[in-house]
């Protein structure tokens, strides 16, 4: 929960609010206040994509461990309405997705891997949907040895 300390989050009033033990699922907040109301009284819409934007880099770094180098690749944010409370994105990387991910590095070579997930007011509705594509390879001294 060190994370909550990190100053661009704790600048606009982030807070993770979950880590699940195996870190395969991360739970944000982010209340409407002074500090992230645009000129509309509604979310700014920076405040929202930088709820979304460290987590899957960090889950991957975490559950794929030290032989392997996780960057973002890119992103993308679509506002679907205007956040006005509460809004909280849950971010999650399954066993299934983890696996996937480890048997295309297995080679050497980059892989490129989407996520996405929306930021919701409590009661569902969607306020904003994040895709975030995450560069991962094994590190030079794990790949293996080519022809």
């Amino acid at each position: 929960m060190l994370i909550n300390m990190y100053s661009p989050l704790r600048g606009a009033g982030i807070k993770v609010h979950q880590v699940s033990p195996s870190f395969d699922r991360i739970e944000v907040h982010l209340p409407l206040t002074r500090k992230n109301k645009n000129v509309m009284g509604t979310q700014f819409g920076g405040s929202l994509y930088a709820m979304a934007d460290p987590f899957y880099m960090l889950m991957l770094i975490r559950r794929l461990g030290h032989k392997y180098v996780v960057w973002d690749q890119g992103s993308n944010i679509q506002f679907i309405a205007p956040g006005t409370s509460l809004v909280k994105g849950v971010y999650q990387v399954d066993d299934q997705t983890l696996d996937e991910i480890k048997r295309k590095a297995a080679s050497g070579e980059k892989v490129l891997h989407t996520f996405e997930a929306d930021i919701t007011h409590e009661d569902g509705s969607v306020v904003a949907r994040v895709t975030k594509v995450l560069y991962i390879r094994l590190k030079k001294q794990h790949r293996p040895i080519s022809n």
